[in-house]
């Protein structure tokens, strides 16, 4: 995670955060208190909808038989709010610092974020973002030994139901992963060697598994 993380009080003025995100070059500034407890986050997302409810409303009959003026007020105030504290976004997906990187990587997926606040007893130690995740993918593994790439490909294996695959086995020799036995998924023979293709300090995978065609009823 990035530990050396800028964040703002909750009165700072909306037009003071556009300059600090432009200024710094960041998307997004955590909000706290003066016990560095985290309170929200403010976005260029949040921003930018000041300026999209901004723009005149489309004309028309049935849009203005539909209109909610109750909730187009409510949602204008909100995004025209003056500081960080009537902006910001409150419910922020947060993690701890011992949340693994495949977890983190799953929560920015599935909530469609681009950065995950670490916090320790709610206050805020990092920010965890996905640069900081693809700088983990790329970084060099401790372990690159024949025995470590396969342990790690053993267990992966093992952790993934669709990768059972009773007559399909692999060796390691000099960084090469080849796998040899019968397999009649070629879904699954593509994801066997994908699953080798990721592990650090696997030079090439070689395919040498046999299509297994289902038997035919008589």
């Amino acid at each position: 995670m990035t530990r050396k993380v800028i964040s703002i009080p909750a009165d700072t003025p909306a037009m003071a955060i556009a300059r600090l995100l432009s200024d710094r070059g960041i998307s997004a500034v955590p909000v706290t208190d003066s016990w560095g407890m985290l309170l929200g986050i403010v976005s260029e997302a949040d921003l930018i909808r000041r300026l999209a409810t901004s723009d005149a409303p489309e004309p028309g009959f049935f849009r203005a038989l539909f209109y909610d003026r109750d909730h187009a007020a409510a949602r204008y105030a909100a995004v025209h709010g003056a500081t960080a504290a009537e902006i910001m976004t409150r419910d922020v997906i947060t993690v701890t610092e011992d949340v693994t990187v495949e977890h983190a990587a799953y929560l920015l997926e599935s909530h469609n974020v681009r950065r995950l606040p670490v916090v320790q007893d709610g206050v805020l130690m990092g920010i965890l973002s996905r640069a900081d995740l693809l700088r983990a993918l790329t970084s060099p593994a401790a372990d690159t030994s024949d025995d470590s790439i396969r342990t790690a490909v053993a267990a992966e294996i093992a952790r993934l139901p669709w990768a059972d695959a009773p007559y399909v086995f692999f060796d390691v020799k000099e960084g090469i992963v080849t796998f040899y036995g019968f397999c009649h998924s070629a879904a699954v023979r593509r994801g066997l060697l994908a699953i080798a293709a990721g592990v650090p300090g696997v030079q090439r995978v070689e395919d040498r598994i046999t299509d297994l065609q289902p038997a035919r009823l008589a």
